[in-house]
C-alpha cells in the first residue's frame, strides 16, 4: 500500500542536480537573449512611431494617428515580457536552490517554470484560435467573392 501523499518525498541525486543546473544555464541564456530582444522591440516601436510622425505625408491611410502606431509593438513587447521574466526567475531560483540546497528556492523555481509553460500554453491556444477564426473569415469571404 502506498504512503499518503504528504509522507512521500522525491530525493534528487547529484546527477539530476547537474542536469538541472545545465537547464538553469540554458534558461538564463534564453532569458538574457529574450530581454535583449524585448529591448530591441521597444526601441524599434518607439523609433517607428517617431519616424512615422516626423515623415508623415498628411494623408490618413488607417484613420489612426501616426504617433500611436507604436502601441501595437509595445503591446507585443508586453506579451513577450512575461515568459522571459518567468524563465529568468526560474534560473535565479534554481541557482539559489542548487547552491544552498534550499527547498523553498526550488519550490519557487518550479513554480516559475510552471507559470512559464502555462503562459506559453495559453498564448498558443489564443494564437491558434485567432488563426482558425481568420481562416473561417477568409473562407466565408471567398464564398461571397465567388458569387461576384
Amino acid at each position: 500500500m502506498e504512503a499518503p501523499l504528504e509522507n512521500r518525498k522525491i530525493e534528487i541525486d547529484q546527477d539530476t542536480l547537474k542536469h538541472l543546473n545545465t537547464a538553469r544555464k540554458w534558461a538564463m541564456f534564453l532569458a538574457i537573449i529574450g530581454f535583449i530582444f524585448l529591448g530591441l522591440i521597444v526601441v524599434i516601436g518607439l523609433m517607428a512611431g517617431t519616424f512615422m510622425t516626423a515623415f508623415s505625408t498628411g494623408e490618413k491611410g488607417l484613420g489612426i494617428p501616426d504617433s500611436l502606431m507604436f502601441i501595437p509593438v509595445l503591446f507585443l513587447g508586453l506579451v513577450y515580457f512575461f515568459p522571459v521574466l518567468f524563465l529568468f526567475r526560474f534560473s535565479k531560483q534554481t541557482s539559489r536552490a542548487i547552491q544552498n540546497l534550499d527547498k523553498l528556492a526550488f519550490h519557487k523555481a518550479v513554480k516559475n517554470l510552471k507559470a512559464f509553460f502555462a503562459y506559453i500554453g495559453i498564448l498558443f491556444i489564443i494564437i491558434l484560435s485567432l488563426y482558425i477564426l481568420v481562416l473561417i473569415i477568409a473562407g466565408s469571404s471567398m464564398a461571397f467573392l465567388k458569387g461576384l
